[in-house]
């Protein structure tokens, strides 16, 4: 049977921060020891919420520093800090996984996560960079952005206008073309992890031959999928299928934003980042608009950074009157 030990002192560096562990109850794994860093207890770091998924050494000065005990292994809530911590490392993680998908490291990445918190910006704002030189010299950019819905003969023509190497596709909640099945066996050929990859429409199509569009051709671009769709969550057992293969062919991104308290971190962390600075509210009244939406959380029909922007366009447009345009029309109605 695992002992359990309750930590007397102790810390666990977190983020960078050593995070003193006393009163913390933890499955012991290895008993005291010392290392080149001093002395230690191996514990169980997977049993207890916001520690790695992983044994792990709790920097202790002896065995004294611990004892056995019946209790139950702690349940420990993140800091607000540490999850502001996490989600910005989570989308600069995003801006890497699209740089590399530019470079032809990566062929495709999938993002997933709530609406309205940021992850078409990361994305675009890193292919706009790359994109720049392309546009000063008047050449055609390597990078599109496909939203809205699209049907399969449609997929196939983008894939083939954006086929050479360097260009990438983005897919922003298109998310039609992840629940059709044409269209994914498509996008399965176009992310095969062979050498070559080729993709063909065998269908008798006018459209093909008006524009000049083989019916097979070799794909050598990068594929991004912005979604709000949890892959994991999808209840279908046929598209679940299809979305596992794609997963399998793709580097696979949750952002990480499930509880509503993840979401207001976020905006607190883009506002004071400077998001509202062109409306010249200042700290005071970037931070009305905030504590407005906590206030009304429960109505708000989303809690995302669109509706910052729509509620700052309406303190802007009527200083005096914003806050009941914003319960008319950003809100649900009581009842309902």
């Amino acid at each position: 049977m695992t002992k359990q030990i309750e930590i007397k002192s102790g810390t666990y560096k977190i983020r960078g921060k050593d995070v003193e562990l006393a009163g913390m109850v933890f499955p012991m794994v290895e008993e005291f020891k010392v290392g080149s860093q001093g002395g230690y207890v191996t514990v169980d770091g997977k049993a207890m919420a916001g520690f790695p998924d992983r044994n792990i050494k709790i920097k202790v000065n002896s065995e004294a520093d611990y004892a056995l005990t019946k209790k139950s292994t702690t349940v420990r809530e993140e800091t607000d800090e540490e999850t502001i911590e996490r989600l910005r490392e989570r989308f600069d993680m995003l801006e890497d996984m699209t740089r590399a998908t530019k470079k032809g490291d990566v062929r495709a990445m999938i993002v997933s996560g709530p609406p309205g918190v940021g992850k078409s910006h990361g994305v675009e704002k890193v292919l706009g960079k790359h994109d720049l030189i392309a546009t000063l010299g008047e050449r055609a950019p390597k990078y599109e952005v496909v939203k809205g819905a699209m049907s399969a003969i449609g997929l196939y023509c983008k894939l083939y206008k954006m086929a050479d190497k360097d260009n990438v596709i983005v897919f922003d909640d298109c998310d039609s073309i992840l629940f059709d099945e044409v269209c994914l066996n498509m996008l399965k050929a176009v992310l095969d992890s062979g050498k070559k990859r080729t993709i063909s429409w065998k269908s008798e199509s006018v459209a093909l031959r008006r524009e000049g569009i083989p019916d097979r051709f070799e794909f050598s671009g990068g594929v991004i999928f912005i979604t709000n769709v949890n892959f994991e969550n999808v209840r279908s057992k046929k598209i679940q299928d299809h979305l596992a293969a794609l997963m399998s062919r793709c580097h696979y991104m949750d952002l990480e934003m499930d509880s509503v308290k993840d979401r207001f971190l976020r905006i607190n962390q883009i506002v004071g980042d400077g998001m509202l600075d062109d409306y010249k509210f200042g700290e005071e009244g970037n931070a009305e608009v905030v504590d407005f939406m906590h206030e009304k959380a429960s109505r708000l029909r989303e809690i995302s950074l669109r509706m910052v922007l729509k509620i700052a366009d309406l303190k802007q447009m009527s200083p005096d009157t914003w806050k009941g345009l914003a319960e008319s029309t950003c809100m649900k109605r009581l009842g309902f």
